[in-house]
């Protein structure tokens, strides 16, 4: 095992996870520093944007870190080698839904454009009905969403920075807090789209 402050190898990380206790949290932090590269390189060769790169990046460390631990990560390949698969298979993923979006964008109709044939005037009021309605929507939906989630999306919706969330929440680092946040954003928005 590696003495604390130096580089650990990858077989002492993969080693620091499976131990558990107090050193696993600090292998963890290394892992994720160790190829925290990927997240610029991915966005380059993907043509995504850095904070999806990001995303995919902590979402591959959270994905590795649960591997190792149950041992589906048997040391067959390189961690590193592993590592950037997973992490380019997360990047696929991402342009995926993007591109998905982007086809059910195109076929949505926008609240402006059902409000054209309706007076100004109430088209103000109309649209503050939906609004309040949506607003009521989701304010039921994250009663039911989760306790955590519903403290970290709260805190993010007034201002909070996922640094002052991982803070907050004792997250290894803001990468953390931002997939924890993404994860329960998408889940909201499952729930939103169930419940139309």
């Amino acid at each position: 095992m590696t003495i604390f402050g130096t580089q650990p190898s990858d077989q002492d990380i993969v080693a620091g996870i499976r131990t558990g206790g107090s050193q696993r949290r600090y292998f963890e932090n290394k892992l994720y520093d160790k190829y925290r590269y990927l997240i610029r390189s991915g966005s380059r060769n993907h043509k995504i944007e850095e904070e999806d790169a990001s995303m995919a990046y902590s979402d591959t460390i959270l994905t590795t870190i649960e591997h190792i631990t149950t041992g589906r990560f048997e040391g067959r390949s390189e961690l590193k080698t592993y590592i950037h698969q997973i992490f380019s298979n997360k990047c696929v993923d991402v342009i995926r839904k993007r591109t998905t979006n982007t086809m059910q964008a195109f076929q949505r109709v926008s609240l402006d454009d059902l409000l054209i044939p309706v007076p100004d005037l109430q088209q103000t009021a109309l649209a503050n009905l939906i609004r309040q309605q949506d607003h009521q929507r989701i304010r039921q939906l994250l009663a039911r969403i989760g306790e955590r989630c519903q403290e970290i999306l709260t805190l993010w919706s007034e201002g909070f920075s996922d640094r002052e969330i991982a803070l907050q929440y004792n997250y290894n680092t803001d990468g953390v807090a931002q997939t924890t946040r993404l994860r329960c954003l998408e889940k909201l928005r499952v729930m939103y789209k169930a419940s139309q």
